[in-house]
């Protein structure tokens, strides 16, 4: 089975399934805010958290392209350089953020844009050494900046929301040149996702044809319900839009999981990841045990004596089931006793 490491984590294979709290611009560029959120995904249970760094101006070419969202109970316009110019994080705050989750012990990563390759370069270098990148639907088919990426020699974690499988399989093909460490996150690039529109068995498309890739699922629907099934066909990696107060203004707080949905979540995937089990009918230690007082044994319902035959108002059949199962009934009326039986006395293979 395939899998990778990122930071001190294996991802794939039989290990858990990575949970990242996935920060976007949620912490509103604020990076107090930023740091309150690490900390509480961390103590929700996640593995990592993932930031975006980005310069507006270099992936937002026309300052009056609009974007409509909700926020606080609203619906919003505005041109999206003016929303992400707001929410950039600096270099500094990067650098801050990345040395605050090395502290309190949780995996930070991020996904880098700009045309130039610089956030890459600085968040890959030696003076942050981020353990992975992630490349967002969006960057899926921008294959030059595939390669530069994978050139890092970083697990590379690829989301496939707006894709088709061509454009997947060109993204995968790219990265494999210089790097085999991918991630394919099943995904749909809709904020929220309605649950028609999950396709979570995609997942195992994908784990068809991409053997020696991990297989994960970025969720944008509401709640954790996607986020177990996904684990249940086989997610190996789990990303979800965190925010400390659904109420806080921007277009991703509304719909993001807030401190105590994406603890729900994780108690919630932990047992999910149990519950596929062996595909192999046999029974455990405890169901055996429950076996022997939940089922039915025959069992005399009145005395019987050495020598006289079995009739069928002698039997009768009730717990527990360490005797004859019921399914032996038709074979022991007509019987002759070999012993003396009392009433209550559970009838075993050798008593006839």
């Amino acid at each position: 089975m395939t899998e990778i490491k990122i930071g001190n984590k294996k991802i794939g294979g039989r290990n858990k399934t990575f949970i990242v709290a996935e920060l976007g611009i949620n912490h509103n560029g604020n990076l107090n805010l930023a740091k309150k959120m690490i900390a509480a995904a961390k103590k929700a249970g996640a593995d990592a958290v993932k930031l975006q760094s980005f310069v507006t101006e270099d992936f937002v070419g026309d300052k009056n392209l609009m974007y409509t969202y909700k926020s606080q109970g609203r619906k919003i316009t505005e041109s999206q350089y003016g929303m992400f110019k707001r929410n950039e994080l600096n270099k500094k705050k990067q650098k801050d953020l990345f040395g605050y989750a090395k502290k309190i012990g949780i995996i930070i990563f991020s996904t880098p844009q700009d045309n130039s390759f610089k956030t890459v370069d600085y968040l890959c270098g030696k003076e942050i050494g981020m353990p992975a990148i992630k490349v967002g639907s969006d960057d899926l088919t921008n294959l030059p900046m595939l390669a530069y990426y994978a050139q890092k020699k970083k697990p590379m974690i690829i989301s496939t929301g707006m894709s088709a499988l061509e454009e997947i399989k060109d993204a995968v093909n790219t990265i494999k040149k210089y790097n085999n460490k991918i991630v394919i996150l099943k995904c749909a690039s809709l904020y929220p996702t309605p649950p028609k529109e999950a396709n979570l068995t995609q997942i195992k498309t994908l784990q068809k044809i991409y053997k020696d890739c991990v297989i994960g699922y970025s969720d944008h629907t509401e709640g954790s319900a996607a986020a177990v099934i996904a684990v249940i066909l086989g997610a190996k990696m789990i990303e979800k839009h965190f925010t400390l107060d659904k109420n806080l203004p921007g277009p991703d707080h509304w719909f993001a999981a807030d401190p105590k949905e994406l603890d729900f979540l994780v108690k919630q995937v932990r047992e999910a990841e149990q519950m596929p089990g062996s595909s192999e009918f046999k029974l455990s230690r405890q169901e055996l045990e429950m076996k022997k007082i939940a089922r039915r044994s025959i069992m005399f319902a009145n005395p019987v004596k050495k020598g006289e035959k079995i009739k069928v108002q002698d039997l009768e059949v009730k717990r527990p089931g360490t005797g004859l199962p019921p399914k032996y009934l038709p074979k022991v009326i007509g019987k002759i006793a070999k012993r003396n039986f009392k009433k209550g006395d559970i009838i075993r293979k050798g008593d006839l």
